[in-house]
């Protein structure tokens, strides 16, 4: 899928994460983007990734754990919207999901495995959609999504966190 989605098949939230995608096929940026992250997380030490650059901020694992939560909720949202579904879908409140998170228990290994696991389930997905799929809307949180715009939502919310990896935390993303 090489075609942006336009204003209207996204929530005006989410403006700033589609525009950090680059051109090119969503598909090919999420893999080339799944390999460079599984290897920053797979070279971080356990006290690099349980670093915080303050006390109420989100750890290194936590960070990467976010963005496992967020890319299950995304693409369970994008295969309903694919498939047709037209329930109002809901929103989800990441400070709740970090409150009750199990991130700090995992391993920098185990971190990797289940990110590794969520892209490749999400690039199966993705893979395997027709155009009309793509093309399909929904709602969200009451808002209009497209199929297309939740696959650019995922790429561009994880390049926004990989920026704050770098810029904040000092990984190499």
């Amino acid at each position: 899928m090489n075609e942006r989605p336009n204003k209207e098949e996204y929530a005006a939230f989410y403006e700033g994460y589609i525009h950090l995608v680059p051109e090119g096929n969503v598909i090919e940026l999420l893999q080339k983007q799944a390999e460079r992250v599984e290897l920053s997380m797979r070279s971080l030490s356990e006290e690099k990734a349980n670093f915080r650059y303050s006390d109420e901020k989100w750890s290194v694992k936590e960070v990467f754990g976010h963005l496992i939560d967020n890319e299950r909720i995304m693409s369970g949202r994008l295969l309903r919207i694919a498939r047709g579904d037209k329930t109002s879908l809901p929103g989800y409140d990441q400070d709740t999901f970090m409150q009750n998170n199990p991130f700090k228990t995992y391993t920098v290994v185990d971190l990797a495995e289940e990110y590794a696991a969520v892209r490749h389930s999400t690039l199966l997905l993705l893979r395997r959609l027709s155009p009309e799929d793509w093309m399909r809307t929904g709602l969200v949180n009451e808002y209009t999504a497209s199929t297309r715009s939740i696959a650019y939502v995922i790429t561009g919310h994880e390049l926004h966190h990989l920026a704050i990896l770098r810029d904040r935390y000092n990984v190499q993303t």
